[in-house]
């Protein structure tokens, strides 16, 4: 007897060894979307495409759609950007540029949708954040370039800035897809084992407790006897003392918020 294969109502997908193909079909209904607003199109969808992720975007647990800023630029040159207004260096993304970017991107988008700027100057990404965006209808992320955006299209469109560290990249396309996978991996059957967002770091304020595997013994390092015991009670135990003491020592921010 030939098994039936399951079906979710979604069209069937192949199997594809180009990464931007995955992203090819779109706008369907229902699906957590994460949508991208930026001047490298082609960067997308980069390591999302690959392993967890990949999988689960060509299974359609998700959806990824970019849309490219520089079609929205002035002139026969697609200018994007111009001086900042006072003086200074760099250069200044227009707002009549990205404002129609994110009224074409947002087209469709309903419920629970918050527009994100990848910025240095915004709220720093965490967990948290991270689980409250896979329980969205889906995201937009404007991917900045050059010194920012004009304020007046964050002002406009509620945008969220949000920082990926205390660092600057030159674009917010390596933030965005950071942020993605740590969202994405949080929606439900992406990693099968939903137990396993429940153990890991910053799941419950704490750091993950250290990991062993075979063989029982590497260089004259023996695994810890408690985790052979067979005890799982103790085992819970020691895994609870170590994510403590290893948070304590090495996150001490995060342990004051205990």
């Amino acid at each position: 007897m030939t098994d039936i294969p399951k079906s979710f109502g979604r069209k069937s997908i192949t199997v594809s060894h180009k990464p931007r193909d995955l992203m090819e079909e779109k706008n369907l209904v229902g699906i957590w979307t994460a949508r991208i607003i930026t001047l490298f199109p082609n960067a997308f969808p980069g390591v999302l495409g690959e392993s967890l992720t990949g999988r689960a975007l060509k299974d359609r647990l998700w959806q990824l759609e970019t849309t490219d800023l520089r079609a929205f630029g002035i002139g026969k040159h697609r200018n994007v950007d111009d001086t900042p207004a006072g003086g200074g260096a760099g250069m200044v993304l227009r707002a009549d540029v990205v404002g129609p970017a994110i009224d074409e991107a947002m087209k469709g988008a309903g419920g629970q949708w918050p527009i994100i700027y990848l910025s240095p100057r915004g709220k720093p990404f965490d967990q948290a954040m991270a689980r409250s965006w896979a329980g969205c209808d889906g995201i937009t992320m404007l991917c900045g370039r050059f010194e920012g955006v004009d304020e007046r299209v964050l002002e406009h469109y509620n945008v969220q800035e949000v920082s990926l560290g205390d660092f600057v990249l030159t674009g917010g396309e390596i933030a965005a897809q950071a942020m993605i996978d740590a969202t994405v991996r949080l929606i439900p059957g992406v990693l099968g084992n939903e137990a396993s967002t429940e153990e890991e770091s910053h799941a419950n304020g704490l750091l993950e407790h250290p990991q062993y595997t075979r063989p029982a013994e590497w260089k004259g390092r023996p695994i810890p006897e408690v985790l052979m015991s067979g005890h799982h009670g103790k085992i819970e135990e020691w895994r609870r003392e170590m994510s403590e003491k290893i948070t304590r020592e090495r996150r001490p921010d995060m342990w004051g918020r205990k």
